[in-house]
């Protein structure tokens, strides 16, 4: 089973910048997608970016695109950029990885993930 470990999060001001890496061991990472997911005290937890490992595809929820970007490398770790954070960007976000085979739209269903990190607070303020 795919282990993850996110790192990177912090206080930021608004409008600044932050990457959140995403550390995978012990599993074929090339078998899965990873996905990016962030959740707060009064909200379920949120998809929103995943990528493909083998194909490189990615896939952005609307709210995050063009301020999110998603990517990885070859030492298995995926990465968040984000930019332009604002207070509602305030969460913990989480990565997850889901079998690269299934379908799409199903990546923003947190319930069908099997791996999780421990997740990496985030906090926006000024």
């Amino acid at each position: 089973q795919v282990q993850l470990v996110e790192s990177g999060g912090g206080q930021v001001q608004p409008g600044d910048s932050l990457r959140l890496s995403c550390a995978a061991s012990g599993g074929t990472f090339s078998r899965y997608a990873i996905s990016w997911f962030r959740q707060t005290p009064v909200k379920e937890r949120e998809f929103l970016a995943a990528i493909k490992w083998t194909e490189g595809s990615t896939f952005y929820t609307d709210s995050v695109k063009g301020r999110f970007t998603i990517s990885g490398d070859n030492k298995n770790t995926v990465y968040l950029e984000m930019n332009n954070l604002n207070a509602e960007d305030t969460a913990v976000y989480y990565c997850a990885v889901i079998p690269s085979t299934w379908s799409t739209s199903w990546y923003q269903h947190p319930n069908l993930y099997d791996s999780w990190g421990q997740g990496t607070q985030v906090t926006v303020s000024s």
